[in-house]
């Protein structure tokens, strides 16, 4: 039996100012960590659509689609199952990030780039590690990121 590959986005909202929007991930049957806005790609969406789409519906801060790129792609089997992320990176931004999804989110804070909480969600870590100088997080087995070229 072959399980769906699960295809997502992970948001960077930078301030313009050394800082990135993180957010106290606290999804039931997970331990908890802190990950960037994100999630599943819906039908018909590109990684720019999943990423702007996410980004409102998690945080209410609006930005067009035409103004994400993608850095890259990360693929992992953390799940026991192909999991595919795109390295979103946003427009810098100060808007206000509010808690839309409280049974998923504890809060969002717009947090110093060289002193990142931990734990961090795995995919978070890669998608960080993409935009940054150096990895946040040490690649596990059966991981590969493939930057985009531009």
């Amino acid at each position: 039996m072959t399980t769906a590959p699960m295809l997502g986005a992970g948001i960077i909202v930078p301030t313009g100012d050394g800082r990135v929007l993180i957010g106290r991930r606290t999804t039931a049957s997970e331990p908890p960590t802190w990950s960037l806005p994100g999630g599943k790609v819906d039908p018909g969406e590109s990684f720019e659509q999943t990423a702007a789409r996410e980004l409102a519906e998690e945080t209410g801060i609006v930005l067009p689609a035409e103004r994400m790129r993608v850095l890259a792609v990360h693929l992992d089997h953390e799940l026991g199952r192909p999991r595919l992320t795109a390295a979103v990176l946003a427009p810098p931004s100060l808007a206000e990030a509010v808690v839309t999804e409280p049974h998923a989110c504890a809060g969002w804070e717009r947090v110093p780039v060289d002193a990142l909480p931990r734990p961090m969600f795995y995919p978070s870590a890669l998608v960080l590690g993409s935009w940054l100088s150096e990895p946040v997080v040490e690649r596990r087995a059966a991981t590969h990121g493939y930057p985009v070229a531009r």
